[in-house]
């Protein structure tokens, strides 16, 4: 298997420019450099679009199997336990404070990490 870095693929892309002579000053420059523009692409696709997008589906199907009585931590950073959700509405119930039996309203959304025993505090993976 042959492997070439981008940094080969260009000196390649410039030899075969120079080599072509009075035949490449024609050609537009954008019909020169797609390749590079394709690479550029595929980058920004893999590095930045991709890590996002796993990311997203993962939060997804961590808030949908969120239930009650499982202990969250919102973005904020307040730790509280579900106390009330229903699957049609945004809104979810938790309970931050047992001694006062204090509750706060949070959107869906705002719920960060679902904690879990089995894993002492620490943000479950799924």
């Amino acid at each position: 298997m042959i492997v070439i870095g981008i940094s080969d693929l260009a000196s390649l892309i410039v030899l075969a420019q120079a080599e072509g002579g009075e035949q490449g000053e024609n050609v537009p420059f954008f019909l020169q450099s797609w390749p590079m523009l394709v690479i550029v692409g595929l980058m920004f696709y893999f590095i930045m679009i991709l890590p996002e997008r796993r990311k997203r589906t993962q939060m997804k199907k961590m808030l949908d199997s969120l239930k009650k009585n499982d202990r969250v931590v919102t973005i904020g950073g307040i730790y509280g336990v579900v106390v009330n959700l229903q699957k049609d509405t945004a809104e979810v119930t938790i309970r931050v404070d047992e001694g006062t039996n204090s509750k706060l309203r949070v959107r869906r959304s705002a719920i960060s990490e679902v904690l879990t025993e089995e894993n002492n505090g620490k943000k479950e993976t799924g």
